[in-house]
């Protein structure tokens, strides 16, 4: 995967978390209690991260192990990055809701959401290719 188009596939995680964070403020919210839908947002976000770095480390994939760890970190920090300037300078939210997310112990499940951004990359070389080994039984 070049450069490119691992900041093409996190921009796609970020629109898709986007778009998942808006199906949470306007579904998930109305359902469940706020830590419910924080958690319940949460997991599903995990699963999309997956999900997409999954898809596209299939169409484009990782070089090597070393390649798959660079990218996940490189994910990690622009993911913390861009959180933390769009809570605390789009949304105006104080720092101490924005550290709040991270409080594992209060139910947060931000930190789970970034150790999948870490290590979605790694877990997508380690899958097998199930188009190869489909096409190998056929012949």
């Amino acid at each position: 995967m070049t450069p490119f188009k691992a900041a093409a596939t996190w921009t796609m995680v970020l629109i898709l978390s986007t778009a998942r964070g808006g199906l949470r403020e306007g579904v998930i919210r109305r359902r469940f209690r706020e830590l419910a839908s924080h958690q319940l947002s949460r997991i599903s976000g995990i699963l999309v991260i997956l999900l997409a770095v999954c898809l596209a480390g299939r169409r484009w994939p990782f070089d090597s192990p070393a390649h798959a760890w660079r990218t996940g970190l490189a994910w990690l920090a622009a993911t913390i990055a861009v959180e933390s300037f769009f809570g605390r300078f789009v949304l105006g939210h104080p720092r101490s809701r924005h550290f709040h997310d991270y409080a594992i112990w209060d139910g947060r499940l931000w930190p789970p959401v970034l150790v999948s951004i870490l290590c979605a990359p790694i877990i997508s070389r380690s899958l097998p290719d199930l188009s190869h080994d489909a096409k190998h039984k056929l012949q």
